[in-house]
């Protein structure tokens, strides 16, 4: 089966039950997204289909069959996506193990909501776990993106 990953065709050779976060993962060595719960609780192995959020434990390599699936890896070969920097900026990670699924959700929802209020923000974020509790920084750097794409400056 072909799947196309941050802008590349690969070829994987898995049963389409196989959940995507293995042919990540196992197949491909992409590593940046993380298995956490398997259960689709956590948001750790969140990633990106056609644009969209979706936990890759739970997805199966057939609905991503024709799909533009983006990782972790995908979001900026540079590491330079203005969310990452504003994780850097806020210390954000701390053990670090959600971070990837944490970015990748914040980097769809300010996608499809540019403009969102606090608790928007609050909402959006709410299926994504940190055990380390970093909840107010990861916000602080959300809303430091937006108000930096608002014409703020983001004191960078």
């Amino acid at each position: 089966m072909e799947l196309t990953i941050n802008g590349k065709v690969h070829q994987v050779d898995l049963d389409e039950d196989t959940p995507l976060l293995w042919a990540l993962r196992d197949e491909l060595k992409m590593t940046g997204t993380k298995f956490g719960c398997g259960a689709g609780l956590c948001g750790a192995c969140t990633i990106h289909i056609n644009g969209n959020p979706a936990r890759a434990c739970l997805t199966p390599i057939s609905v991503a069959k024709g799909a533009q699936i983006t990782t972790i890896e995908g979001l900026s070969e540079q590491g330079d996506h203005p969310l990452q920097k504003a994780w850097v900026k806020h210390n954000v990670p701390q053990c670090g193990y959600c971070q990837s699924g944490q970015l990748m959700t914040a980097a769809a929802f300010i996608a499809a909501n540019p403009k969102p209020s606090e608790k928007e923000i609050d909402n959006a974020m709410s299926g994504n776990l940190c055990r380390c509790g970093t909840y107010p920084r990861i916000k602080a750097a959300i809303q430091d993106v937006v108000q930096f794409h608002e014409g703020g400056n983001s004191n960078d």
